[in-house]
């Protein structure tokens, strides 16, 4: 039967999505739904991983229903998923011994300052590219072997396996045949080698962490292995993943070394295309894989904003300014600025390029006459501020000035934010017209392998502009308003 689609798996942080792509990138079925959120403390983000399963194969299912898809017009399967969250499950059972740890879970953090303080800093960046955070996913490993009973004995015995999202994913598609990580998702852990493209054993001792619980790392486009036929009614090959900003730099066809995309998700996410060369920052950004494809890898530069996407969520179900996401440009809009008000969302401390993990969230210059649509404005504008300070230490890192900025994710569809952050970055800002382009980064990587599109070059020719934003405020307007910015910073950091 003729392959029609590529099937797209987009775990993310909040909802797990399933879209169907056709051969020119064009949506042809979706499905989505959200999953719990779990706090049980302050600082601490959880999620239950079989929840994540059993919603991501129901979308799946759902999308393909919704056009009559069969198995056997689906030419592959592409996954991309929330970086750095942390599962560990019996290899036996395929039960988790406890709740996923999600990347924005900040318990870890003391234990990475008392890396820091003993000199690991150094040797950690130069070999995994990161800052010693509780971002990344080797402390959350190492917690969990170390306070859920039993579990540091299991796994020395190779009773547990532990992944990111991907791994876990391809676990359960594969019936428990297939053991992976791809490069990218590998690279956000602070135990992989990104020169060597291997786990590292100093840092794996380091932690505590028994190898024989970490998945083989794998190129980001590749055949892993077949479905089980159970689950779809029939086999189809899981053929590439990659980590989901490293999938939305693929789906924004950012090929070149020096382009750059910013995802409005949950978070913030910026990356560059740094090519065959990992580029060391100096300005808090990290040095990442973006993907391996042909026997090649591909490096990237990236700033992550813990908090972006999220200060709306905030608004909505904490604050109950309104009732849909979509609505805060309604309240910003009243408004013709914040009146002074700032607010900086550090709910999980604040991420590139601070790297303060105690920071907590604060809003500046109320008076009397501040109104709800002062604040909402201001959470817009604190996406676009967070999004400044990366570009700007992206810039100074790469010496590149940047000509332009791709923009994706939900939060992208807002033209509010968009022109806002066309005024502060003073560049112009380009949205596509599929803003999906985490799911059809995967969907890109798993069609290649399988020879659905034949090149990058095919891939490229996909892509087209929705509508690009262009900067309309004085330099003095721009720096005046990035100095408050910078002065409320200041006051919601603790060091």
């Amino acid at each position: 039967m003729e392959k029609k689609y590529i099937m797209a798996l987009d775990e993310g942080t909040s909802s797990v999505r399933c879209i169907l792509f056709d051969k020119a990138g064009n949506i042809k079925s979706m499905s989505q739904r959200g999953f719990k959120q779990i706090y049980p403390q302050p600082g601490w983000v959880e999620h239950d991983a079989t929840e994540i399963w059993a919603r991501q194969i129901g979308v799946a299912r759902e999308a393909m229903e919704k056009i009559g898809a069969k198995a056997e017009e689906i030419a592959g399967i592409g996954i991309t998923d929330q970086r750095e969250t942390t599962v560990v499950w019996d290899r036996a059972t395929g039960q988790p011994v406890c709740n996923a740890i999600v990347w924005q879970c900040r318990r870890t953090a003391e234990y990475c300052d008392s890396l820091a303080a003993a000199g690991w800093s150094d040797k950690i960046r130069e070999k995994t590219g990161l800052l010693i955070d509780a971002y990344f996913s080797g402390t959350k490993l190492r917690w969990i072997l170390e306070n859920v009973p039993g579990a540091r004995e299991r796994a020395e015995k190779g009773e547990l396996l532990f992944g990111t999202i991907d791994s876990w994913l391809i676990w359960k598609l594969t019936g428990g045949k297939v053991h992976v990580t791809d490069y990218s998702n590998a690279s956000r852990t602070m135990m992989f080698n990104i020169h060597t493209l291997e786990w590292d054993e100093e840092i794996l001792e380091l932690l505590g962490i028994p190898r024989c619980m970490l998945p083989k790392p794998v190129q980001s486009s590749q055949i892993y292995g077949d479905t089980d036929p159970a689950i779809f009614g029939g086999p189809i090959p899981v053929s590439g993943a990659a980590g989901d900003q490293q999938c939305a730099l693929f789906g924004q066809t950012c090929f070149k070394p020096g382009e750059v995309k910013n995802t409005y998700g949950t978070g913030g996410f910026l990356l560059m295309n740094t090519g065959d060369a990992p580029v060391s920052s100096k300005n808090g950004l990290v040095t990442t894989i973006a993907w391996g494809l042909d026997g090649k890898v591909t490096y990237a530069l990236e700033g992550s904003i813990f908090v972006a996407g999220a200060a709306i969520q905030w608004l909505r179900d904490e604050m109950d300014f309104f009732e849909h996401s979509y609505q805060v440009s309604e309240l910003a809009s009243r408004v013709p600025d914040t009146g002074g008000v700032y607010m900086v969302p550090a709910f999980v401390g604040l991420g590139a390029p601070y790297w303060d993990p105690y920071a907590r969230g604060m809003i500046t210059g109320i008076t009397r006459g501040t109104t709800r649509d002062h604040i909402a404005r201001a959470v817009l504008e604190s996406m676009a501020y967070q999004t400044c300070d990366v570009l700007k230490a992206m810039e100074q890192d790469s010496g590149i000035s940047l000509s332009a900025l791709k923009v994706d994710g939900g939060a992208s569809a807002n033209d509010m934010l968009l022109q806002i952050q066309a005024d502060m970055t003073n560049k112009p800002v380009v949205r596509p017209s599929c803003i999906e382009t985490t799911a059809l980064g995967a969907a890109y990587l798993a069609g290649l392998s399988t020879g659905f599109w034949s090149s990058t070059d095919e891939v490229k020719q996909n892509w087209q502009i929705d509508r690009v934003f262009e900067g309309g405020i004085s330099d003095a307007d721009r720096s005046a308003a990035m100095e408050g910015w910078h002065h409320a910073v200041r006051q919601a950091m603790t060091r």
